[in-house]
């Protein structure tokens, strides 16, 4: 999706349990950054109020509350967001709990979590599950897109072979995003499956999720411009490529 303003490219990570906080966030980042992520933490927190604050101001909005129930419950939240101007949300989920969240969109757009980025090779182990994740993402994100999701979350590591393999269009979401060369050198951090956004985007995602490395950041709106050059860089090589 070349048609992604670079502005939305990136989706920041509201992960705070004081709803002015996020708010002040928002207020600060405003124009730069034009989508956030409201995770659990923050929902639980400050409910609609705060996604109102946000699409108040003009920004778009992904509910990142991960549903998974029975399908009939997950099928009435889904619901809840009807009229809350909600861009994306998650689910969890096998098929009638896909089909169900899938059935009243109402133009939101659903994306289904493949494998959590805080998963590797040795929790597939020990859950019990053979093959690798990245069969696991893209047995997973197949079956979501059959089935009516528009995208899915996934890290970079997956995207190449998600992009080469489904032949629909779909978005794709991708978490874990950490700056710099030395990334394989992140030490207690509680993502495993991590990737940089240049690298995110060449793989084949429309956006990433970053959240500490710019709320942590001493210069916060000069992390925001050095990632989205990285952005820009990598969508200038896939488009040289085509």
């Amino acid at each position: 999706m070349n048609d992604i303003p670079l502005n939305e490219r990136i989706i920041f990570a509201l992960d705070f349990s004081e709803p002015e906080k996020a708010k002040e966030w928002v207020e600060k980042l405003d124009g730069k950054i034009k989508f956030f992520k409201v995770g659990l933490q923050l929902f639980l927190a400050g409910w609609w109020p705060v996604i109102d604050h946000i699409v108040g101001r003009g920004n778009k909005v992904m509910v990142d509350l991960k549903f998974f129930d029975i399908p009939e419950t997950v099928n009435l939240a889904v619901q809840q967001l009807k009229n809350k101007k909600v861009t994306f949300a998650t689910i969890h989920g096998n098929d009638p709990i896909i089909k169900a969240a899938v059935k009243h969109k109402n133009g939101l757009k659903i994306l289904a979590v493949t494998v959590l980025t805080s998963f590797d090779e040795s929790d597939m182990m020990d859950m019990g599950f053979t093959g690798t994740v990245e069969d696991l993402v893209l047995m997973r994100s197949k079956k979501a897109i059959d089935l009516g999701c528009d995208g899915v979350v996934s890290s970079a590591k997956e995207a190449g072979k998600l992009r080469s393999n489904i032949r629909q269009n779909f978005v794709i979401v991708t978490p874990g995003i950490r700056p710099g060369a030395n990334i394989d050198e992140i030490k207690d951090d509680d993502q495993k499956r991590v990737a940089t956004a240049k690298e995110a985007i060449r793989n084949g995602a429309d956006y990433v999720v970053i959240g500490r490395p710019i709320s942590t950041s001493l210069d916060p709106l000069s992390t925001v411009a050095d990632i989205q050059r990285e952005i820009e860089a990598a969508l200038a090589e896939k488009a040289g490529q085509s």
